[in-house]
């Protein structure tokens, strides 16, 4: 529920307001046919129990403030702090455009030198991460969505890039010696499920990258192609002798896991162990706990059914395809992940090491807290009342950028 001065106050989820969630609201994928509602709604009535297990009492409340704004924001991240001034942060618009945005001022600095993005659909300007070494180097990690040349011109693709910025404290940044990483092969028709996500390893030495299925379905199992996938690179782009599939072929040398549908948000928790979430088709998103080698099962299982209205057989039918520690339907539609830590502000102690999931077609921001034996619940859920595309906890502060045109940068202050 939405209050005056954008604050925000979290009320636990009803039955009606989640049957009427499940009867109109869709996943962030294109070209969805409606949901099947009588099933869905089965499904909803199994797990009412564990969804209105999510209100607590001791739920920590925000009020919200804006900072900027922006025209489909994508994804963000933060500078480094210097000398305990306000965070800058990097953030990207998927048409194309990427900014520094001082959060004590709201400025933002457009960033010259990004190259040519094909936007449309689910594609543009994609994510951004530091380099490990960005303190010496300057250098920072870009995905974004090209288009094939000559007779592949009406194909796309992600594409991975790494580039120095210059120019940083100035009134004129922009990026330099750009150099190629990766991309996704082949490239293919449609312009959805990128996914393309980026995350660097906790010590540094490896890039992962979520590479989407392209909503082909059949290339999350091919082992020939790199669609699919979450991908597993040294910085260079070179491939890690370690890798599970390295004696397969050069393809599938990149692959850390393979089985998936469209992965748009990967961390490591504070024991090192990688998590994703991604989004399923008519229900069934899922969060799960990425082990080296293993098989997500996508298409094969998933607790969602087709768009079409066909089901899908559920992960427990096949139990040697790597099952979700958490499924939502109705969905989330997750869209990022940011783990918390108190860090210097302690805006949200209570969260002290769970996962920051924002949601697209929920309009939410849920909070996942992990067991000891590695399992994984929903512990709380907010209403935010905007599509949220992306979550960030910076130095124990949270931030979080609307979805869509006039997008607000949002700082979530505690109550």
């Amino acid at each position: 529920m939405i209050i005056i001065n954008r604050q925000y106050r979290s009320k636990p989820l009803t039955l009606p307001i989640i049957i009427t969630a499940l009867l109109f609201s869709t996943s962030a994928c294109s070209n969805q046919s409606a949901t099947d509602t009588n099933a869905d709604l089965a499904k909803y009535q199994e797990a009412e129990t564990s969804v209105a297990d999510v209100a607590s009492t001791d739920k920590p409340a925000f009020t919200t403030k804006a900072v900027a704004t922006f025209d489909e924001p994508w994804a963000m991240t933060a500078l480094p702090i210097v000398s305990n001034k306000p965070s800058k942060l990097l953030v990207t618009q998927k048409t194309g455009e990427l900014f520094i945005v001082d959060t004590a001022t709201g400025t933002k600095t457009e960033i010259a030198s990004v190259p040519k993005v094909a936007y449309g659909g689910q594609g543009g300007l994609g994510d951004i991460i530091l380099a490990p070494d960005f303190a010496t180097s300057n250098n920072i990690y870009l995905s974004y969505v090209e288009a094939g040349k000559t007779a592949d011109s009406n194909k796309f693709g992600a594409k991975v890039i790494k580039a120095k910025l210059s120019g940083l404290d100035t009134d004129k940044p922009s990026l330099r010696e750009i150099a190629p990483i990766w991309q996704q092969m082949p490239k293919v028709d449609g312009q959805g499920h990128y996914s393309h996500r980026l995350l660097f390893s906790p010590d540094g030495q490896y890039l992962y990258i979520s590479s989407g299925e392209r909503q082909e379905k059949t290339p999350a199992q091919d082992m020939t192609v790199n669609l699919g996938k979450i991908i597993r690179l040294n910085t260079d782009g070179s491939m890690p002798m370690d890798n599970p599939f390295v004696s397969n072929n050069d393809i599938a040398a990149q692959f850390w896991s393979i089985g998936h549908r469209n992965v748009l948000g990967m961390a490591f928790d504070s024991k090192g162990q990688l998590w994703a979430h991604e989004m399923g088709p008519r229900g069934g998103d899922e969060f799960n706990l990425i082990e080296k080698g293993k098989n997500y099962g996508w298409p094969i299982v998933s607790n969602g059914r087709n768009y079409s209205g066909v089901d899908i057989p559920d992960h427990s039918t096949r139990p040697e395809l790597e099952a979700p520690k958490i499924t939502w339907t109705p969905v989330i539609s997750p869209s990022s992940i940011s783990m918390y830590s108190t860090g210097t502000h302690a805006d949200f102690p209570a969260w002290q090491g769970d996962a920051l999931i924002s949601g697209l077609s929920s309009k939410a921001l849920i909070v996942v807290n992990f067991d000891e034996n590695n399992g994984a619940t929903e512990r709380y859920r907010y209403d935010m009342g905007e599509r949220i595309r992306s979550v960030l906890a910076v130095d124990g502060q949270v931030w979080v950028l609307e979805d869509g045109n006039d997008g607000d940068l949002v700082q979530l202050l505690p109550q």
